[in-house]
């Protein structure tokens, strides 16, 4: 009886929680962190209306929610969300929920603890574009300060955040500190991450405190004067971490490299450029193509590296050769990490990039 008592109290609990009414906030209202420049939309990172790129495609990409996040702090026992995002469906390469969804997290003890994803919903035909769903359930009372990520490789054309009708909702300030700028291709886009905050900058910023902003440009990223001019004309960056040598050809990096880091060094004269080498792609293993391709790319990387370090003490290389292990098990394809590849990957890097900061104060 005692036993049929406690699932009949468990089961009208649960009745009520569901049975309780939703109030939906405007995440625009709320603290929308990730971008490095103001923009004109609520959750694009790039407004193209000020700064257009070469191409439609990389135009596409500047309009993605990549690398916002949205701050609040509620009490409510559940969180839900509706979002609108564009009809496209989830790409080869991505999950559903890192390329359309949300991903969750609430601050314990200092520390940001996953708590749920927004699973887009892909069973309605061919128009992926309206979500709606559950975060997070039957969490104890109390406030709760969140940090909710937005999509990874999507346009974001709307957000509303639900909790309990008589909740509080608030925006949150701002935690993370300093200003680091991350540039590069697919793999700073977050390509192969399985949620929208397990992209490398995503965790780094995390696991660091610090205010990082993803311009990831899945294969458009080939040290173009456009998007050095664009980085120049951030304010306060306090450092520069570059995935700067996927895309392009070894001979792209020898007649764009020295341009692109003067235009940067017009506004950003001593800043610390740290940039990092491709990390060895599996997809070399037996196509001869590619391993000439790969080989060439990353000396041609290294070789003008080193030369502009002798002129420019502010600029650093982080060697490749740990970033994915050697057990061929930390990407999707051969070329884009999984999130056991990010985790190699930090591992590597953090510490490296760490050291670095710490010569200009930044810990």
């Amino acid at each position: 009886m005692k036993k049929i008592c406690i699932l009949i109290a468990a089961l009208a609990s649960g009745f009520a929680l569901y049975a309780q009414e939703v109030r939906y906030y405007n995440a625009a209202d709320l603290t929308v962190i990730g971008k490095a420049i103001p923009t004109s939309k609520d959750f694009t990172r790039i407004d193209t209306s000020a700064y257009r790129f070469s191409n439609e495609i990389i135009d596409d990409f500047a309009c993605h929610s990549t690398g916002l996040a949205v701050l609040f702090a509620t009490d409510s026992p559940f969180i839900k969300a509706r979002w609108q995002t564009s009809p496209a469906n989830a790409s080869e390469n991505m999950t559903a929920i890192a390329q359309k969804g949300l991903d969750l997290y609430i601050r314990q003890d200092g520390e940001w603890v996953f708590a749920g994803v927004g699973r887009p919903q892909m069973d309605k035909g061919p128009e992926y574009a309206c979500h709606e769903g559950t975060i997070v359930k039957s969490m104890a009372p109390g406030r709760k300060e969140c940090l909710l990520y937005l999509p990874l490789y999507d346009r974001l054309d709307s957000l509303f955040i639900g909790v309990a009708e008589g909740s509080c909702m608030e925006p949150l300030d701002n935690p993370f500190r300093y200003r680091i700028v991350v540039k590069g291709s697919s793999v700073t886009h977050g390509l192969a991450a399985s949620r929208p905050g397990m992209s490398y900058a995503a965790r780094f910023g995390r696991d660091n405190g610090f205010y990082c902003f993803n311009l990831g440009f899945s294969g458009q990223s080939k040290l173009q004067e456009e998007y050095a001019r664009y980085l120049a004309d951030i304010e306060d960056v306090d450092a520069f971490i570059f995935g700067a040598f996927s895309n392009p050809s070894a001979e792209v990096i020898h007649k764009n490299f020295d341009i692109f880091v003067d235009i940067i060094r017009e506004s950003h004269p001593e800043t610390p450029l740290i940039f990092m080498q491709t990390e060895r792609r599996e997809s070399r293993n037996f196509d001869t193509w590619r391993e000439d391709f790969e080989a060439r790319k990353q000396a041609a990387a290294e070789e003008e590296i080193l030369e502009r370090m002798k002129t420019d003490k502010h600029i650093y290389f982080i060697p490749s050769d740990d970033f994915l292990g050697d057990d061929h098990i930390a990407t999707s394809d051969g070329s884009h990490p999984t999130d056991l590849g990010f985790t190699r990957m930090l591992d590597s890097i953090s510490p490296k990039i760490l050291k670095i900061l710490r010569k200009y104060g930044i810990r």
